[in-house]
């Protein structure tokens, strides 16, 4: 870990300003990190790693941290590793409250964000929003921006897992599929190793490409991918499946509350029905349509083991005229009925 961000140093709030074309080699970038329990440590080491191989390439501490939970007690990430921290959030919100920074919050939080949001959390979540300080969510950490009202009608991104359940809890919400999404004083990131492509840009506007770059064959990473990217749960090199079944997919994916039929998926691709009835056999020993069932029915069981919405309005958002035929549907491929699943 870093030096700690201290209440008493100087520090200015410096916003993460995409349009920033001159190199600040001047002032200390100070973050302070919210842990949540249990969350990911890919995503937050895949972030603050590259800070640490920035400072040491450019030869100076330009990148400063900290790390603050809930009460100030070492924090438990989902692999079972223990953190120390440095502060809770109550003094991080008075730091804020004062005017003394940090530059930028990041929050970072784990597969059971759902029931992590806190009074406290928001309140410094709303601070930071009203002094101007750019906040940062990293993984699932969207949803508690979101709990936090922070987000609005805005677009954003969450790990795709979260995405579906994220969705249909605040409908107002632009989720997409990316990266990341950023503005000057708002970013939401997938997580994991998108953590890596978002704090590279962040040490390629601040210090310049040539050292970004330099991050990037320490790592053996060789590039950064941009925020445009999806995040591809199906990987046509590593599966073995061709683009156009890839892209077959996605479309059905996308089509979850609505599902096409066939045909109109085959226009799209510029594919015949039949030709994509074989693509599936030979791929995924399965119909094409039957394979789209097992899509709606994952993402209804990730919905009913996510969130409280009730079983029929989850067999709406996935597709189903009837919650009967939706439970019909459940219980062939899971051997349980919806509600078996909920926890």
């Amino acid at each position: 870990m870093n030096a700690p961000f201290s209440a008493g140093g100087r520090s200015r709030i410096v916003g993460w300003n995409p349009s920033r074309k001159v190199i600040d080699t001047q002032d200390v970038y100070r973050l302070v990190i919210l842990a949540l329990p249990g969350f990911s440590l890919l995503s937050l080491s895949s972030f603050v790693d590259p800070l640490r191989l920035a400072n040491s390439i450019s030869g100076r501490s330009f990148f400063e941290w900290t790390i603050a939970s809930l009460d100030g007690q070492p924090v438990e990430c989902a692999s079972g590793f223990i953190l120390s921290v440095d502060s809770d959030f109550a003094s991080t919100g008075g730091c804020v409250q004062a005017g003394k920074g940090p530059s930028m919050v990041i929050v970072c939080a784990g597969e059971w964000v759902q029931k992590q949001t806190s009074t406290s959390l928001s309140k410094i979540l709303r601070l930071c929003k009203r002094q101007g300080v750019p906040i940062a969510a990293l993984g699932t950490a969207t949803w508690l921006l979101a709990e936090s009202g922070l987000l609005d009608d805005s677009a954003c991104t969450i790990h795709w897992d979260q995405r579906a359940a994220l969705s249909e809890k605040f409908d107002r919400l632009q989720v997409t599929d990316r990266l990341f999404v950023r503005d000057t004083h708002l970013v939401t990131c997938a997580g994991e190793f998108a953590s890596f492509d978002l704090v590279m840009e962040l040490i390629s506007e601040r210090l310049g490409r040539d050292t970004a770059l330099a991050v990037c064959r320490h790592t053996t990473a060789g590039h950064w991918r941009p925020a445009s990217d999806r995040q591809r749960t199906i990987n046509a090199g590593e599966t073995g499946i061709c683009k156009t079944m890839e892209e077959v997919i996605r479309i059905m994916e996308e089509h979850i509350e609505d599902p096409l039929p066939l045909r109109d998926i085959a226009k799209c691709v510029g594919r015949s029905q039949r030709q994509i009835e074989r693509l599936f056999a030979r791929s995924v020993s399965s119909s094409p349509m039957r394979y789209y069932l097992h899509l709606r029915l994952s993402r209804a069981k990730r919905l009913i083991g996510q969130t409280e919405l009730p079983i029929v309005e989850i067999a709406i958002a996935c597709g189903f005229a009837s919650a009967s035929h939706f439970s019909k549907c459940f219980r062939e491929a899971f051997g349980a009925n919806p509600s078996a699943c909920r926890c």
